[in-house]
């Protein structure tokens, strides 16, 4: 009986089977009945119906992947922020590494720099002249007997006597002694005196003291006037970082120069070198990577005016103050920021009417703090929180000591800060703080304190 009862059911399956597998022969067509239908069609006259075609599906849209959820931090220096020390605060602070803004206070927004400037004029510096650059002083031949020519080419480090405030500088001892030997060689002049120095200060041009400038800054000795030639930065004291500056540059390195060749009674004028007249001496600066480094440790504001100048001058677009406005902004764009916001009125940032937003030095530090090009030297020149340069007083029992370097500034309306921070969790930051308006001294440490606030937050810090 079982087996019966099997078989009976292996005959139902094969029936439905086999029905199944009729159902899908018609429902599918039989590809040698499809002609003979057809043709009865034709023969009997009987209009073929057109089939009605199956719509296509739109296609479903494909979901997007969700946006990574942005990072919650909860570290606030609105507090800091809202110091009234810091007067009208301009500020913006970034993560290194990854760019992102963490902090902003009118970040877009240009305004003065005051000494922060010389950031900007190192970064166009080496950028356009290269950290291996050195600036000539030459003399040549005059056109008249017992006369030659001192050419400025805007070094303003060289020094008048032996050394100066300013690391590997030129000679001018040097200088006189090469002219001396080849004033002596030439036979039309061998056993002749000089008795007139012409000089040649016309590698700058325009005028020497900007007019936005406040002259106490020259009688205090912290500035020089601009000029192609000069001796010592125009110092009284050659070794001394602060020293009264002279009324007329060009004339005091006349006269170095007059007293190292032994000729103290040489006539002395401003004039032209004659074309094609023949070399008798030259000396060279030290490279420019050592002059950025000097500018931006003691505030050199005469060195900074130097390198930005020479900027204008090897891009060919001017060499007056006017310059300036073309030249820096050209250079900076080569390390692909955008500078169309940037006004540029000196190379020192002692002018009010320069305009710097605090969200581009915050991205330029990014640049510096990575080595781009040749921005390293910056990063090794910057003073040290707590130790070095115009920073070597400040910081005093922060934990941040030690891990700022920054670039300072201070002029009467305002005081400035913009570096790097390698923060207490690890993580590095680029920062720009501007204190202006109704400032004083005490802006000094309010600026000092907020900063030590970023180093304490690091990446976990707010813009609330």
């Amino acid at each position: 009986f079982a087996w019966a009862v099997a078989a009976a059911a292996t005959a139902v399956v094969l029936l439905g089977g086999g029905a199944f597998a009729a159902g899908a022969a018609v429902g599918a067509g039989d590809p040698q009945s499809a002609p003979i239908a057809a043709a009865t069609d034709v023969a009997s006259a009987t209009p073929t119906q057109t089939p009605t075609p199956t719509p296509t599906p739109e296609p479903r849209p494909v979901p997007q992947a969700a946006a990574a959820p942005a990072a919650l931090r909860t570290c606030s220096v609105a507090g800091l922020a809202a110091d009234p020390r810091l007067g009208t605060l301009y500020g913006s602070v970034r993560n290194a590494a990854t760019g992102e803004l963490l902090f902003d206070r009118a970040g877009t927004t240009p305004a003065r720099t005051a000494s922060v400037m010389k950031v900007l004029s190192s970064a166009a510096a080496l950028a356009v002249l290269g950290p291996d650059h050195r600036v000539p002083t030459t003399v040549v031949k005059g056109t008249e007997p017992g006369q030659v020519v001192l050419v400025g080419g805007g070094d303003i480090t060289l020094a008048s006597n032996g050394s100066n405030v300013y690391e590997g500088a030129a000679s001018m001892q040097d200088l006189a002694a090469q002219t001396s030997a080849a004033w002596e060689a030439d036979p039309s002049t061998a056993g002749t005196s000089i008795t007139s120095i012409v000089l040649d200060a016309s590698v700058f041009s325009g005028d020497r003291w900007q007019p936005s400038w406040l002259r106490k800054e020259q009688v205090d000795g912290y500035s020089s006037e601009v000029t192609g030639l000069q001796v010592d930065g125009d110092r009284a004291e050659p070794g001394a970082n602060v020293s009264t500056r002279s009324d007329n540059a060009v004339l005091r390195a006349g006269q170095a120069f007059a007293l190292a060749l032994g000729a103290p009674d040489a006539a002395l004028a401003e004039g032209l070198a004659p074309a094609g007249s023949p070399q008798l001496g030259q000396v060279l600066s030290a490279p420019v990577s050592t002059m950025v480094q000097e500018a931006l440790l003691r505030s050199d504001n005469t060195e900074a005016e130097m390198l930005a100048r020479l900027v204008a001058v090897q891009l060919g677009v001017g060499n007056d103050f006017a310059a300036l406005q073309t030249a820096i902004p050209q250079a900076l764009a080569t390390y692909g920021l955008d500078t169309s916001a940037l006004v540029i009125a000196d190379g020192s940032g002692l002018s009010d009417d320069n305009g710097v937003p605090t969200d581009f030095l915050s991205r330029l530090f990014i640049k510096i703090n990575a080595h781009e090009g040749d921005l390293g030297v910056i990063a090794a020149g910057l003073p040290v929180a707590g130790q070095s340069g115009t920073l070597a007083g400040r910081f005093g029992g922060s934990p941040a000591a030690g891990s700022v370097i920054a670039k300072t500034g201070w002029i009467d309306t305002g005081y400035t800060l913009s570096g790097i921070v390698s923060a207490g969790d690890g993580s590095v930051l680029t920062f720009a703080f501007f204190a202006l308006d109704d400032v004083d001294d005490s802006a000094r440490a309010a600026l000092d304190e907020l900063t030590t606030g970023v180093y304490e937050c690091g990446n976990n810090l707010s813009d609330l």
